[in-house]
């Protein structure tokens, strides 16, 4: 079921499958809204669990704060949504941007979520590199650009052996980017860029992370040193998937989250 509420200030689009014995929130990445999850939450759904899902702030149907989407703003939000769902306890995964806000979740309402699960996604801080490519990303929004920027970024987060098979699913995301307020996107990317590293959430949580063996944005390095880093997370490593794993390889994916979410 879709529906709308207002949550610390804004709208939020929601949508709660309402049945299960076991609750996960999902919450997705940059530039994507619930919709990117159907398939996913509908096989979460087959295997007997509860899906909650939103669009965040910023993004889709959802409303915005006007400078900037913090982390923290968006787990406030997205913890709301939970209580609103009368959901007392819950796993939360998150998508890339999705996953930094999972994080702050959990570290900032320890008493709703049981386990964390990060769908290619990391606790680090944005570089200053990265911060230059957010600033350049902004210039292209404000610009009037957003549609290009989708439709440079958008299939490079598939590994190259999967982008004619989910061709539709690539362009249906991009149709999606249309719903997005410019403004919104520009906020978020205010909050990615200011958000702090969560190292130290990650290093206590009961966590998950699922990486794909050809993600471009988090490279096979980067996963080994978290692999190392991190000895008390589950981490799972789905093969011939990018930065989409959840949607590349829908099963192995949730047959990972049926071993964490018992």
């Amino acid at each position: 079921m879709e529906f709308f509420a207002i949550s610390n200030g804004i709208p939020v689009h929601i949508s709660d499958s309402k049945k299960g014995d076991k609750t996960i929130l999902l919450l997705h990445g940059y530039l994507e809204t619930l919709y990117i999850f159907e398939e996913f939450a509908d096989a979460l759904q087959k295997e007997g669990y509860r899906v909650i899902m939103l669009d965040l702030p910023g993004h889709g149907l959802s409303g915005s704060n006007k400078e900037i989407n913090t982390m923290e703003f968006s787990a406030a939000v997205a913890a709301d949504v939970l209580q609103k769902c009368g959901v007392e306890s819950a796993y939360v995964a998150g998508h890339s941007m999705g996953g930094y806000i999972a994080q702050h979740c959990v570290k900032l309402f320890p008493q709703l979520f049981k386990g964390l699960i990060l769908l290619n996604s990391t606790p680090f801080a944005d570089s200053e590199e990265k911060k230059e490519n957010r600033k350049r990303e902004i210039e292209l929004v404000i610009n009037s650009k957003l549609g290009k920027l989708a439709s440079l970024s958008i299939p490079q987060m598939y590994s190259p052996i999967n982008l004619r098979r989910l061709d539709a699913k690539i362009e249906e995301t991009l149709e999606i980017v249309e719903t997005h307020d410019p403004m919104g996107i520009v906020a978020c990317l205010n909050g990615m860029m200011e958000r702090s590293e969560t190292k130290d959430v990650l290093a206590q949580s009961n966590a998950m992370a699922i990486y794909g063996d050809s993600d471009k944005f988090i490279t096979n390095e980067i996963r080994d040193s978290l692999i190392e880093e991190f000895p008390n997370v589950k981490h799972c490593i789905v093969n011939g998937t990018g930065h989409n794993s959840f949607i590349e390889d829908t099963a192995k994916v949730v047959e990972f989250i049926k071993e964490f979410v018992k």
